[in-house]
């Protein structure tokens, strides 16, 4: 009696088994079994359609980074100086607190036009653990809108992304996409705002370990810029010698007289060197804007000194 019990059941078993992999949530419960037993399956297992819908972003509705460049299209800034004026936002690492600053004297003359310093030393777009730049960028914006972003990262960032639960070792192929993926985030973050964006290269460094690594996320960011439709401002070119080699004193201005270009780490520049990269940055500026000479402009961060 007990074996012809034990032979149903067993019959009652296989056939639970084969009506569930016939339908395509039984297969679903076979590979999670903790749902037959009332709990949850991992988020990433879950069919798309069983999926929450994300938050929209509290500024504006997020978006995939492949529909970015074509998703919103940002006021040009020639018509918002015509309006009355231009509000231009520095962002980035302690090297876009130099550029801020040389941005700012370069601009002063330029009537309508306010610069102000949004960038942050020891940040960067690899360690979101340590500063969230998409979050703190989407605060900014809400705090203090900008018309303009000019955009330098990258002197913290050879080191490691976590992303989606898997680190990523820095040059490696997920590196590279995770990077990729932060860079037209905060590009996306930026547009649809309304904010004209405009990325500035990394220059030369001293270090030739160093300026292999700053080569490859330059390599990273200007191929995004690309695909983007952002324009890319490249600094190698005007911090290396006529060999393309790295030297602390180059010429400055008209005069063939060197002078000290770069900070003794061999990685930051010095009052000379921030004005020598942020010059074809303000001229790309005044262009698109149709900037006029006139009354001095304002910031809201006072300008540090030389």
């Amino acid at each position: 009696m007990r074996a012809g019990i034990n032979l149903l059941t067993a019959a009652v078993g296989v056939g639970v088994v084969l009506g569930l992999l016939l339908t395509h949530d039984g297969r679903t419960w076979l590979r999670h079994p903790t749902l037959m037993l009332g709990g949850q399956a991992n988020a990433s297992a879950v069919a798309p359609a069983q999926r929450a819908p994300p938050a929209p972003d509290p500024i504006k509705p997020a978006m995939t980074p492949a529909a970015a460049p074509a998703a919103f299209m940002v006021t040009p800034i020639a018509d918002r100086l015509k309006a009355g004026r231009l509000r231009v936002g520095v962002f980035g690492d302690s090297m876009g607190d130099g550029l801020y600053t040389a941005l700012y004297r370069d601009l002063r003359g330029a009537s309508g036009v306010t610069v102000t310093k949004y960038s942050e030393v020891s940040t960067g777009l690899s360690r979101y653990d340590y500063v969230d730049i998409q979050a703190k960028t989407e605060r900014q914006l809400r705090e203090d809108p900008v018309d303009v972003a000019v955009v330098l990262f990258g002197t913290n960032d050879a080191q490691g992304i976590s992303l989606d639960g898997q680190v990523h070792d820095f040059g490696t192929p997920g590196w590279k996409a995770a990077y990729a993926r932060r860079v037209t985030d905060l590009v996306t973050l930026l547009r649809a705002n309304d904010v004209a964006v405009y990325w500035v290269g990394l220059p030369r460094m001293k270090r030739a370990s160093f300026d292999e690594k700053m080569t490859l996320i330059n390599s990273v960011v200007e191929e995004r810029m690309h695909a983007l439709s952002v324009p890319y401002l490249p600094t190698v070119a005007v911090t290396s010698n006529s060999e393309g080699d790295y030297e602390a004193y180059l010429p400055a201005g008209d005069s063939d007289r060197p002078t000290l270009m770069r900070a003794n780490d061999g990685i930051h520049l010095s009052m000379a060197g921030y004005l020598r990269i942020a010059a074809p940055v303000a001229e790309r500026l005044k262009r698109d804007a149709g900037v006029r000479s006139g009354a001095v402009a304002t910031a809201a961060a006072a300008a540090p000194a030389a």
